[in-house]
């Protein structure tokens, strides 16, 4: 099989042929969603360092004295405040304030499905290209660590794995795709899952 030209055709792949969007239920369709629930717009950023020819991925590992998913790993992002233009907007600004990326360090090569949270969030997966090496600095009291992975070892849909664990009286089943010390799980892996699916990578 020939090797791509460039490393970051698989990525370029998964947003020509999207697919649909993806959510924290597509493991659980028996689960009951409340009716009339409103969903709130969030972005994060899906930026690739390409610097040696080996793209990865960055993500961040949550502070562990966070109310709201302590210490799990997760894209830069969050959700859109009013001041933000659009869901692009905030996953960059975010990614600025989390780990200290500039905005002009990023090409934004596209947007791919948004995936819809078990906390009511719309999030849409902001895919984009980092021109230049930077020094991480994550934010204080919010982000414990800021690291990179392998981008092919994201977009093989073989490193993924399904498990389960009770949540709220019943079995949730989530996608995992554990890399080193790093047990990246549920919204994160499952929306790493669908770009795997759309690069259509073995």
């Amino acid at each position: 099989m020939a090797m791509p030209s460039d490393p970051l055709d698989p990525v370029r792949a998964a947003l020509a042929n999207p697919g649909v969007g993806s959510s924290d239920f597509d493991l659980n369709p028996d689960t009951v969603l409340a009716p009339g629930r409103r969903l709130r717009p969030a972005g994060v950023l899906l930026g690739v360092l390409n610097g040696d020819g080996a793209p990865r991925l960055i993500l961040t590992k949550r502070s562990s004295a966070l109310k709201h998913h302590p210490g799990q790993i997760a894209f830069p992002g969050g959700k859109q405040d009013p001041g933000d233009p659009d869901v692009t907007a905030a996953a960059l600004r975010e990614a600025h304030e989390e780990v200290g990326l500039d905005p002009a360090n990023v090409e934004v090569l596209g947007c791919l499905p948004t995936h819809e949270t078990v906390t009511a969030f719309d999030v849409t997966p902001v895919v984009a290209r980092v021109r230049h090496p930077f020094e991480f600095r994550p934010e204080a009291g919010e982000v414990e660590e800021v690291f990179t992975v392998p981008l092919t070892h994201v977009l093989t849909p073989g490193n993924f794995r399904v498990e389960a664990r009770r949540w709220r009286g019943s079995w949730r089943r989530y996608y995992t795709v554990p890399f080193g010390p790093y047990y990246i799980w549920g919204a994160t892996a499952r929306i790493l899952r669908a770009i795997a699916e759309a690069a259509g990578q073995r």
